[in-house]
């Protein structure tokens, strides 16, 4: 078995190691409003659950360069996000916003995704997700790097659920009809495939 000190390797071979080994990954599509009030929307696969009491994401958004990228600035500057699940129906069209655009242009439009108002919050959601979540902001941290900040970690609350009603029976989520897909390594993703169960020792 190789071991390996991940001190002595560069930042893009330590990110191949990471992403190559923590699959699968669940992936957020998140939607924020710019100062300038362009909706933006990009996915992220470092992202999970924090809490459930009270209900907490997280989202770890990598910077470029030491620059903060369009999502966690409007995070941190207003507060609220949108954070939708990326399925087999969605997932072409969330690729596509991955593409690199000025602040001043919507991912959204460049998608051909729909806008739908939020509940609670101003950001609005897309239609296209079967689920989504409206988040306010709890925390936001920098960390990593060297001369400066690698990446923003985002803690957001979610204030508001919207669960497609076929999804949905007594308190639960079906997983074969939510369909979710996960990110890989590379250019790569997973469907959910087989579900199989354990009993969880007493």
């Amino acid at each position: 078995m190789l071991s390996i000190d991940p001190a002595i390797l560069s930042e893009r071979d330590n990110y191949k190691f990471l992403i190559g080994s923590i699959i699968p990954r669940p992936i957020a599509f998140v939607t924020t409003i710019s100062k300038d009030g362009v909706l933006n929307g990009a996915p992220f696969s470092y992202f999970n659950i924090v809490s459930s009491n009270p209900p907490l994401i997280s989202l770890s958004i990598q910077r470029a360069q030491g620059e903060r990228k369009d999502t966690s600035r409007n995070i941190i500057e207003s507060k609220e996000f949108v954070v939708h699940i990326v399925d087999e129906q969605n997932v072409e069209k969330v690729n596509k916003t991955a593409a690199s655009l000025p602040p001043n242009q919507s991912e959204i439009e460049l998608a051909k995704l729909t806008p739908v108002e939020s509940v609670k919050i101003t950001v609005p959601g897309v239609k296209e997700a079967k689920i989504r979540m409206e988040c306010s902001l709890e925390h936001s941290f920098e960390l990593g790097g060297s001369d400066s900040p690698g990446c923003d970690l985002i803690i957001g609350k979610v204030v508001q659920f919207h669960i497609e009603n076929d999804l949905y029976e007594k308190g639960r989520i079906d997983p074969k009809g939510l369909a979710a897909v996960s990110r890989l390594a590379g250019n790569y993703y997973a469907k959910i495939g087989e579900i199989f169960e354990i009993e969880r020792p007493k």
